[in-house]
């Protein structure tokens, strides 16, 4: 690790160790992270302690639950309180995830193996998936080669950070500029969701991944529309149709 690189990952540390520090006992860590002029909400998924899970169809109606309002209204029926939910990766119009969607061990939509049209074309894209406590994110042909068998698994694309480089295409001067989600595993072994706050370029968000959050493998989610929701917030106001929900 090149000096400045062991700099940025131990001024990284300290701030988590600091916001760690704060976190309220028995309850999801959630913090709001400013890094190079911009800010972050930042949810850390403790899968030893956390349930972690995707959803896409109400089973009642077969129609997709849409907003976390709705998601939550039928987890609270079922005794289940949720702490956070974000959205899942890009989906196609119908509200039908443009990727792979695994829910409860079972593929309902697969593989999306296109090489171009939308951020799938900005290659390499990636599979973040769940199983047990164990969570990853992983490229797409990888994933495919090692027969991987996830509980749940959304893809989308690019990846932000691979074995902790960046996405090659990525730059600082990027000019495209979107409110931005993402999700990571970090070296901590736990899983961190981002959701920009303003308006941020793929270097940026990337950066933030790896430098601050000490994640070196990273994916991103979806742009404009990401958006979050806790017991006394919701940030959403576009239709979902994968969503994750953490409880405990």
């Amino acid at each position: 690790m090149s000096r400045l690189r062991w700099i940025r990952w131990l001024l990284g540390s300290a701030l988590l160790a600091l916001l760690t520090a704060c976190s309220t006992a028995g309850s999801l860590d959630l913090r709001r992270v400013t890094a190079a002029g911009n800010l972050y909400t930042v949810a850390t998924v403790d899968l030893s302690k956390d349930t972690l899970r995707l959803h896409w169809n109400n089973p009642t109606t077969g129609q997709p639950y849409r907003t976390f309002a709705q998601l939550s209204a039928r987890l609270r029926k079922e005794g289940t309180r949720v702490l956070f939910a974000t959205n899942s990766g890009i989906y196609a119009p119908g509200l039908v995830p443009l990727g792979l969607h695994v829910e409860d061990g079972r593929t309902l939509v697969g593989l999306n193996r296109a090489r171009s049209g939308g951020n799938f074309a900005l290659l390499p894209n990636g599979v973040f998936w769940v199983r047990g406590q164990q969570a990853g994110v992983t490229e797409t042909q990888a994933y495919r080669r090692r027969g991987l068998r996830p509980t749940f698994a959304t893809q989308s694309g690019p990846l932000l950070v691979q074995g902790g480089r960046l996405h090659p295409a990525f730059n600082r001067s990027g000019t495209s500029f979107k409110v931005r989600s993402g999700v990571g595993v970090c070296r901590d072994g736990r899983v961190r969701f981002v959701v920009s706050a303003g308006p941020v370029n793929f270097h940026s968000f990337a950066v933030f991944f790896r430098d601050t959050l000490d994640c070196p493998d990273a994916l991103y989610l979806d742009g404009s529309i990401s958006a979050y929701a806790t017991p006394d917030t919701n940030t959403q106001f576009a239709d979902f149709a994968g969503m994750w929900t953490v409880s405990r």
